[in-house]
């Protein structure tokens, strides 16, 4: 009998076999694979002239980086997400160290300090700070525990989040808010106390409507206002300057504009042709508009979305509240970049150069990017599922 019965114990625990999402995996490969094709269709001109009539450069490169990112997401994510947890302290620690010799040695590329030069390569630190910050505060909110409800456990977040946003900011604005955003929709989801969220929202949505007449008041006294304030001022009113700083967000517009409801069709974009400067990059989402109208841009935005959700399944269901904060920070980190992205792309907001997850051109932002979604997957990993 006792046999019996170890024999049914036994066999009770053969049933139980872990989660995979799938679903997210077919998602990315999907982003990842619309992404090359985009790049090509929006670089393969600009590639021609600059690259001795290589217009496959830009994609091979993208597309290298791509798959060499897809053996690190598989690899993270058949990992235990808990032996990341030993590394937090040391990868935040690390991220100002970065910072620090990006703003001391790193290299300049368009005017902008952003870059660590590694032989022939270069990386932008900030990304891995984003990955770094949503470790660090994800053991944090852990070690918290409830205290994370009281005023004190926010303000915890809160100076952690704050200084390395603020040094990102200084030379890589969009960044830094995104930095500031991942840990305030941590904060967000882990605590109980709302009040203060709403307030902070409240201020942004202040500063969104008084920015303009204020910069554009202080640029009736003083029109030496600065590189980063003038961004308002193009935002406000970009045709006064489409010679200037208003040329590639007067471009995306007309992108935009010219899509209609369907587009042009797959390679058929004119303002790629020397018009829309860095078209592969941060405004890609201008050529999508312009070659598959907008059904294809809402469709992206679609997947997005479902990408979105599939986060929020893997979270609910997550083994515990590390692997949870863990996917939450990635989620935040993803749902502000696009938002972010579309937001610039129509001129909704200033123009802060940020790129389209997934989809734009940039070596070090998809490594990245995968390294997350690897641990996303881990979680998914270690959910149980019973017959």
């Amino acid at each position: 009998m006792a046999e019996r019965q170890e024999h049914q114990g036994k066999k009770k625990k053969a049933k139980v076999r872990r989660f995979y999402d799938y679903s997210l995996v077919f998602t990315i490969i999907f982003l990842i694979l619309f992404g090359l094709v985009m790049i090509y269709s929006s670089s393969s001109y600009s590639a021609q002239l600059t690259y001795d009539g290589d217009s496959f450069h830009f994609v091979r490169r993208q597309g290298l980086i791509a798959l060499g990112s897809l053996a690190v997401m598989i690899a993270i994510s058949k990992m235990d997400y808990h032996f990341f947890a030993r590394f937090a302290r040391f990868s935040y620690i690390l991220s100002y160290i970065l910072m620090f010799l990006v703003m001391t040695i790193g290299k300049t590329i368009n005017g902008q300090k952003r870059w660590l030069g590694v032989g022939n390569m270069t990386i932008q630190p900030t990304e891995f700070v984003k990955i770094a910050l949503i470790l660090y505060l994800s053991a944090i909110i852990v070690k918290m525990g409830k205290r994370v409800n009281k005023k004190e456990g926010l303000w915890a977040i809160a100076i952690r989040t704050f200084p390395i946003g603020a040094i990102v900011a200084v030379n890589n604005l969009s960044s830094g808010l995104i930095i500031m955003g991942i840990g305030f929709v941590m904060a967000f989801v882990a605590s109980k106390r709302k009040a203060p969220f709403l307030a902070c929202a409240g201020l942004v949505l202040a500063a969104y409507f008084t920015a303009g007449p204020i910069v554009e008041f202080i640029y009736s006294k003083n029109p030496d206002i600065g590189y980063r304030l003038s961004r308002i001022l193009v935002w406000r009113d970009p045709e006064a300057f489409a010679t200037g700083s208003g040329y590639q967000v007067l471009q995306g517009l007309y992108a935009i504009g010219s899509g209609g409801l369907w587009g042009k069709g797959l390679g058929e974009s004119v303002q790629k042709l020397g018009f829309l400067p860095e078209a592969e990059n941060d405004m890609i989402f201008s050529v999508i508009c312009e070659e598959l109208g907008l059904f294809g841009a809402v469709s992206i935005i679609l997947v997005f979305l479902f990408m979105i959700y599939r986060f929020m399944v893997i979270a609910n269901n997550a083994p515990d509240l590390f692997g949870a904060m863990l996917v939450v920070g990635v989620m935040g980190h993803i749902a502000i970049q696009v938002i972010l992205n579309i937001a610039v792309v129509t001129n909704t907001i200033p123009n802060t150069g940020i790129t389209l997850p997934f989809i734009s051109y940039g070596g070090t932002s998809v490594l990245f990017l995968m390294a997350e979604m690897g641990m996303v997957l881990s979680v998914s990993n270690q959910i149980k599922l019973e017959k």
